[in-house]
Formats: C-alpha cells, structure tokens, sequence
C-alpha cells in the first residue's frame, strides 16, 4: 500500500474526530510538537519502527515527545488506534499530513523567512508585508538567519518565494551582463 495513502486516510480521520470532540486546535499543538520532536530525535523513528519495543513504552515516548497531558483523551486514542492496527510507524508522517490538513481547513500559512543577520526592529515591517500577501489568512513564522545572503531577505509562503537578498540581486546583474 502506498506510504502517503495510509498517513492520510489516518491524518484525515484524526481531524475529524478531533473537530467533533472540539479539540482540533489541542491536536494541532500536540502534532506540531511531536513531529519537531521527532526531526529533532531521528531515533525516535526508529524506536516506533521496532517491533520489539513494547508498545506501552512507545505511546509513552510519544506522550512525552508531543507533551500530552492526562487530558488529552483524542490524542491518547489516536496513539491507541495507532498501536492496535499496527500503524504506528507512520505516525511521524500521519502526524505531518495532520498539520497539512489543519492548515488548509484553517487558512494557515507557513511563513519562512532568512535573513543575513538576525531581526529586530525589522520584523514588524516583514510581517507587515507578509499579512498584505496573505490578506485575512494567518501565517505561521519561522526564521533563519543565513549570513550568504549578504543582506536583504528571502521569504518562503508555502511554495512561493520572494527573494530580496543582495546575493539574488548581484546574481541578477552577473545574468544581465553575461547575456549581453
């Protein structure tokens, strides 16, 4: 069966279980968390893909990784549902296909942004221009800080790029003077 099928179809579900329990947004911050936490610890992969690991340990690792509490009933059957249909190898790419669902239903918007040093004063004026784009959508920030650029910015909504480094600029000027 094809990997990015299973991960939906349960990512799916998820969310609508979590709407008719009115704990979607919850869901959304726990997912959230555990999919950084599972590109900040690779093992944790791992450890879910291995069949000899009990899997009490496993809905453990993920409470932890995701910050579940006791009161997060969905997120504790999701990771049993997981658990029992033997799925729960998926559950970084399940957890990563829920975030895409969640954003489309909600308009949200990831926003990336690099710049050459790091922000201060600046991102009030970046964000500013972002909310133009977007209009009544809502973003969702990241920064990096990538000294390559030599200054300027580079923001990233979703798959459209703005690029407004001077590295982009000079690379610009070398095309122009090279083609004449």
């Amino acid at each position: 069966m094809d990997q990015g099928l299973i991960p939906r179809r349960y990512a799916k579900a998820l969310h609508v279980y979590a709407l008719e329990k009115g704990t979607d947004k919850r869901v959304y911050e726990l997912l959230k968390q555990l999919s950084m936490s599972m590109e900040q610890q690779p093992q944790l992969c791992h450890v879910m893909a291995n069949p000899y690991v009990p899997a009490q340990d496993k809905a453990r690792l993920l409470a932890t990784a995701s910050g579940a509490g006791n009161d997060d009933a969905v997120f504790a059957d999701f990771v049993s549902l997981l658990i029992k249909n033997r799925r729960i190898e998926f559950v970084r790419q399940i957890a990563l296909a829920y975030l895409d669902i969640y954003r489309k239903a909600n308009n949200i918007y990831l926003v990336d942004i690099t710049t050459a040093v790091s922000l201060d004063k600046e991102e009030d004026k970046l964000h500013a221009v972002v909310q133009r784009q977007l209009g009544s959508a809502s973003a969702e920030y990241s920064y990096h800080t990538d000294p390559g650029l030599i200054g300027g910015f580079v923001i990233k909504i979703n798959s459209e790029r703005l690029d407004a480094s001077v590295s982009n600029e000079l690379k610009q000027l070398r095309f122009k003077l090279l083609s004449n």
